[in-house]
Formats: structure tokens, sequence, C-alpha cells
């Protein structure tokens, strides 16, 4: 198939939407307020290891084989839009997102990208789900595991971008998506066609995916072995629709909106904090209350006084769990679920 490679990221950057992390580029917060519920393909994170590849979708193929399916087969772009589709509102979010906060939180930082809480975005996704492919492939009974690769170019000495699925969670709920709401995928974004998986770190959701092998025994890579080591389901955040040291004009009253998510469930309930943890309120809840994206809220806030405030949110997801006020340091800076401190400064009007 015919591919070119341009920069790492293809789409505008403009400093009011994102923070430039190198090949990555993450959503700043405040590029959501008024936006809706599904985050703007113009303003959704990039999370790239190398650079965003440009793929002809009329050469371009999936391959799907190994000795866990009956039969080879390859589907082409237009084999999959053909075929029964599927449309889901999910987020992907980066394994990373709120790495930053072990450092200046916790005072524990961790190494890679210092992604704030940018590193999400919630869309409409349509396409075709995996079991589809899998069955149409042969699956058999003794199939383990499915391990996707993407096409941009290898990383470093380690190969292409590939991180296997278990059978179970690829028979499921993993979508093979086509369309970013309501148009074809971005480049940046995986066009032709790329993996959701609902509820997972967004590693999983493989990009420019070209190959799928199903195999009988477990399948290791770098990417579930040295980057990604038993992590998967993502948990549960909070984040405020607001620049970082917004700036917040007396006397109000102002509504201030948030957004909670979490790959285990449903937010069931969010509290706010607008004195730096003293007191807690429970947030309003509006708009969509899904699965595997994310819950609006908000609260109205009338400041008496001027000065620095910080505010704080922390949501419960319906297995029970609660964002803690601190959390233990991964490693990697993975699965920061602490309550985050949002500062603020209120000025005369």
């Amino acid at each position: 198939m015919k591919q070119t490679t341009r920069t790492a990221i293809v789409k505008p950057l403009p400093e009011h939407l994102f923070r430039v992390h190198g090949n990555s580029a993450e959503m700043r917060w405040e590029a959501m307020s008024g936006m809706g519920y599904h985050t703007p393909n113009d303003r959704f994170f990039v999370r790239n290891h190398t650079s965003t590849p440009l793929i002809d979708a009329t050469t371009w193929s999936l391959r799907v084989h190994g000795d866990g399916v009956r039969r080879e087969r390859a589907f082409g772009y237009d084999d999959l839009r053909a075929m029964p589709s599927r449309t889901y509102d999910l987020a992907i979010e980066c394994a990373g997102n709120g790495r930053r906060f072990y450092r200046t939180q916790q005072e524990n930082g961790a190494p890679g990208t210092q992604w704030g809480l940018g590193g999400i975005g919630v869309a409409r996704w349509r396409g075709v789900p995996l079991r589809h492919l899998l069955k149409e492939a042969g699956l058999l009974p003794e199939a383990v595991d499915v391990l996707p690769t993407g096409l941009d170019a290898p990383f470093e000495d380690h190969g292409h971008v590939r991180r296997p699925l278990p059978v179970s969670k690829a028979m499921d709920d993993v979508l093979v998506a086509y369309e970013m709401n309501g148009v074809p995928l971005p480049p940046d974004h995986g066009f032709p066609v790329r993996l959701v998986v609902p509820g997972w770190v967004g590693i999983a959701s493989i990009k420019w995916l070209g190959d799928l092998e199903v195999a009988t025994t477990k399948l290791f890579t770098p990417w579930n072995t040295l980057f990604y080591p038993e992590v998967t389901t993502q948990p549960v955040k909070s984040a405020f629709e607001l620049p970082w040291n917004a700036t917040v004009p007396l006397p109000g009253p102002h509504v201030v909106r948030g957004r909670s998510w979490s790959g285990r469930g449903r937010i069931v309930r969010v509290e706010v904090s607008l004195d730096g943890g003293t007191t807690w309120r429970e947030a309003l809840h509006h708009g969509a209350h899904l699965v595997k994206a994310w819950l609006p809220w908000h609260v109205n806030w009338a400041p008496r006084h001027t000065g620095p405030h910080v505010l704080m949110a922390r949501a419960t997801d319906e297995t029970g769990t609660t964002q803690p006020s601190v959390t233990a340091r991964h490693p990697l800076g993975y699965h920061f679920d602490a309550v985050v401190r949002h500062p603020v400064r209120v000025v005369s009007g």
C-alpha cells in the first residue's frame, strides 16, 4: 500500500487548544467549554510514538491470520464499510493522563510525558465490531490472544506499535472504527481504520490498524511488558472545564463545569469543593450518562473574596470506587486517579 510519513502530527495545534509534548499533543480542558458532549476532532488529543502516517485507503487492507483462526482473511476499506456497523460514544484516554500530578501534587514524579488531564477525548465512533471479523476468519475455541499491529513507523528498535488483547475482550465490545464524529478518521486519529477498546488504556486502541494476529498462546510485545505492563482498565478521574490558574471575576455567581469518567462503569456521584477541600457539595449532572465515556456536571459558585482559590472534584463510579486524595505512585506514572487541585484566582470584576 502507498504510504508517506510527514511531521509528527498533521493537524494544526493552536496554543489555545493544545499543549504540545514532542510528538504528542494534550488538549487544554478549557477547549471543551461549550463544546457539547463529544470532543471535536480538531481538539482531540494526539498520542504518537513516532509520526502520523498518510495511508492510501484504496490500497490498504486489514489482514487477519494466525493459528487461532481457521483461515486467513484480508478486508479492504470498502469491505469494512459495507459490513453491518455499530456506533458508540466512547472515551480514549492515554495511560499516562495526569502523570505530572505525581510530581506537582505528591512530590514523587514519574518519567514520561508530563500530561495534565488533557490526554482524553470522547468521540462518536462508527465501525465494525472486532468479533465479526474474527468470526469471518473462523475463530477457533483454543484462541487466546489477538495482536493488533499499527502501520506507523517502527518505534526505535522495538518494531511497529502492537499490544495483545485477550480473546474475551476482543469478542466483547472492541470496535474496528473507520469514522470519528461522523467523518472518516482524520490521519492523526488512525485513518483508515483503528481499534477502539472501551474502558482500557489508550495504547490498546491501536491506530492505523493493518494486521490482526490470532494466537493459541499468550503473546508478548514491548507494549505489554516494557512500556505498559499490567495496565488495562482506566480508573476514575475528574476535570474542570477551566484554564489552569483561571481568572474568575467577582461578584458572580458563576457556573463551574466539568466532566468525570471511569473505565470501570458509569459515574454515579460527583462532589465538588470550591475551598480546597474544606467543604464539599454534590454536583448537578447533565447530558449523557454513558458507561465508557464521561459524565458532564456543574455547580454554581458565588465567591465571596478575591485571591487564590483551589477547586477540587471527586467522582464515584458504579463499582463504588471514589477518587482518593492521594494515590499510590505507579513507577511509570500511569493511572493517576487522585483528586486534582485546580488553582484559580478570584479578582474584582
